[in-house]
């Protein structure tokens, strides 16, 4: 009985942390915004794009897919047998979960992007890697530059 109260309180916690872990993985695309971005002045350069290589942005890896990962493994694991096998079963089960946690992180969170190569009207060349998005860059491309607190998009 002992059991079904762990599963029945952990396991909706846990199910909503891990559907929260989607809900972290922002776009780095040029044209989305973080809230705490909106109505922040951008500096604004002008630029003619000279390349566009396409690239894979990695995903993260942090504390949230390994422990949600963890605790499921953790539950599942201490589902199977009794005793000292129940405890040994749920031991591996989260460290297998930690694991498959982290993995999972990273698949949910990479993404396609673009390396924009641009050189600005003073003759400054700049490359900036960007999520790609809808927007269409070609070279010869007149652009815009917008930088922030030390990040950098490209708009057309």
């Amino acid at each position: 009985m002992q059991h079904k109260t762990i599963i029945s309180v952990v396991l909706p916690a846990v199910l909503a942390l891990s559907s929260g872990l989607s809900g972290c993985a922002s776009s780095n695309a040029g044209n989305v915004y973080s809230r705490s971005e909106a109505r922040q002045a951008q500096v604004v350069k002008y630029a003619t794009v000279e390349a566009v290589q396409p690239v894979r942005i990695e995903g993260t890896r942090s504390y949230i897919g390994t422990a949600t990962g963890a605790v499921l493994g953790g539950l599942a694991g201490s589902t199977v047998g009794g005793g000292t096998g129940q405890k040994a079963a749920a031991v591996a089960g989260a460290v297998a979960g930690g694991v498959a946690g982290t993995a999972a992180e990273r698949a949910l969170t990479k993404a396609d992007g673009l390396e924009l190569t641009v050189r600005l009207e003073n003759g400054t060349t700049m490359s900036i890697v960007q999520e790609a998005s809808e927007q269409q860059f070609r070279v010869g491309q007149r652009v815009r530059v917008l930088q922030h607190n030390g990040t950098y998009r490209v708009s057309p």
